[in-house]
């Protein structure tokens, strides 16, 4: 794990989420159309808590977790910042397998947005899963992101020099039946865990949620910048409807294997 701190350390989390702006909105879209209309929501690996931002200006009671303390730090001073801190119920450098100082069935929806990525032993994931369960109400509503093995093969073969060791087939064969990826250049996304599609509701299923839905968070990220530019260049407008089109779309399950990151939504059972 200190790996992922030493990434998540140099890293510009909120930024990445303002320059991927449509992943957000997607994501909001459809945490907004099934959150209860109030209550405590647990914001689990929240980073510099873009989402937690946004629950306590929409009038949710918030409690943040994240594994990297800095990034606790950050979310802390930007609720001084927004002056939202007296809608927080806590922030908390924790480990998503570990959430002790949280109590059994604290939360009416809870987030996981992150974790995921990074837990490569079955074992691992499981008790993430389990704790987001326990801390989770009854018939609590969770949202939790994966990312998907089929695109990242397919990224590795558009751009080898970007995602070493799969610049070597024998390296995204292996890949391909392991999901897991380690990058050989230090300070790269790393120690990271892709899942099969077809496996994302059956794991979550067999940990105690019924499945409502999987989204496709980006499919925007198969356009290249200089496909961006294009649409920039015809104006705001034409940029809206293709945000507009990739939320409609976005329960499409035919698009989730070309989607950088996908959102699960279940309900406890």
């Amino acid at each position: 794990m200190s790996k992922i701190i030493t990434y998540y350390n140099q890293f510009d989390e909120w930024g990445r989420l303002d320059r991927e702006p449509i992943e957000f909105r997607v994501n909001w879209h459809y945490i907004e159309k099934y959150l209860p209309k109030a209550g405590r929501v647990l914001d689990n690996g929240a980073g510099p808590g873009k989402y937690s931002m946004k629950l306590a200006k929409e009038g949710y009671q918030v409690t943040l977790t994240d594994l990297t303390p800095r990034l606790v730090e950050i979310a802390k001073d930007k609720a001084q910042e927004l002056g939202l801190q007296n809608k927080f119920e806590g922030f908390y450098p924790a480990d998503a397998r570990e959430l002790n100082m949280l109590e059994d069935e604290q939360f009416d929806a809870s987030l996981m947005l992150g974790p995921m990525y990074h837990l490569q032993e079955e074992k691992d994931r499981i008790k993430a899963v389990q704790e987001l369960h326990r801390v989770t109400k009854k018939n609590g509503i969770i949202f939790v992101a994966f990312m998907p093995r089929i695109r990242h093969i397919l990224t590795s073969l558009l751009h080898p020099d970007n995602w070493k060791p799969n610049d070597k087939m024998d390296s995204i064969v292996q890949f391909s039946q392991t999901g897991c990826f380690n990058h050989e250049e230090e300070g790269r996304f790393t120690g990271a865990y892709y899942f099969n599609i077809e496996d994302i509701n059956p794991f979550m299923e067999s940990q105690g949620f019924d499945s409502v839905q999987l989204i496709g968070s980006n499919v925007g990220t198969i356009l290249s910048n200089e496909n961006w530019n294009y649409w920039k260049d015809k104006g705001e407008q034409e940029v809206e409807k293709i945000i507009e089109l990739i939320i409609e779309k976005g329960t499409d399950p035919y698009i989730l294997g070309i989607s950088s990151h996908l959102l699960y939504i279940g309900r406890k059972k």
